[in-house]
């Protein structure tokens, strides 16, 4: 199937496995301390950083499947909640966070208003962040696999999306494939630049093309 052999993170040689080494690369340059730090991942699991090359001292994950927090790992603490908005346990804000991370979130919160709450949750929690998000002028939309989708009108998306099977989401009927592309805006590096002007945009590319936007401070 075309997301496993390209779009798998967990599986060794695919190009999203490799691309995310890449990531993590760049993101242990740019905070060589992240083993010591104490992390706010906005939008992840804690199995997410069970498989991560580097586990902070202490990670909170904040997310809004309650699915997410039936399964603990040591040193991380899982809490279902709205990353736009948020309003943590005062046990978990003694003190401010060294790192506010996300992957992959902001293209899914749905306009402008709620990409504005979540920059404002950032920019409150830690005075650094690394927050990336897929690019939208990168000629293959990331979640369907299917080539230049975000530029076609909605209800050809909507079409792609009830019959394409080979990126991250299924095919569904209509009402459900509907739902599926009204809830994927993808960014432009403005509009990223927008929401973090103090930041460092890093442009993460494939084939030199740019793949994906990091804001990072």
């Amino acid at each position: 199937m075309l997301r496993t052999k390209i779009a798998d993170p967990t599986r060794a040689g695919s190009l999203a496995h490799t691309a995310r080494a890449k990531r993590w690369e760049e993101l242990l340059r740019c905070f060589p301390d992240l083993a010591e730090m104490h992390v706010l991942d906005l939008g992840g699991t804690p199995a997410g950083w069970r498989v991560a090359p580097v586990r902070p001292a202490r990670v909170v994950t904040v997310n809004l499947d309650p699915r997410t927090a039936l399964h603990t790992e040591s040193g991380i603490t899982p809490v279902v909640g709205d990353a736009c908005g948020l309003s943590l346990p005062t046990r978990l804000v003694t003190r401010r966070f060294d790192l506010v991370y996300s992957n992959s979130v902001l293209e899914h919160l749905g306009g402008h208003h709620r990409r504005k709450q979540f920059a404002e949750t950032v920019h409150s929690h830690a005075e650094h962040h690394w927050v990336q998000t897929p690019y939208r002028y990168f000629p293959v939309e990331p979640h369907w696999l299917f080539p230049g989708l975000q530029w076609l009108p909605f209800p050809a998306r909507v079409a792609v999306s009830r019959h394409w099977g080979h990126g991250h989401v299924p095919r569904a009927g209509r009402a459900q494939a509907t739902r599926d592309v009204q809830e994927v805006e993808l960014l432009s590096a403005s509009e990223m630049r927008s929401y973090f002007p103090a930041s460092t945009i890093w442009f993460e590319r494939f084939a030199g093309l740019p793949k994906s936007l990091v804001a990072r401070r």
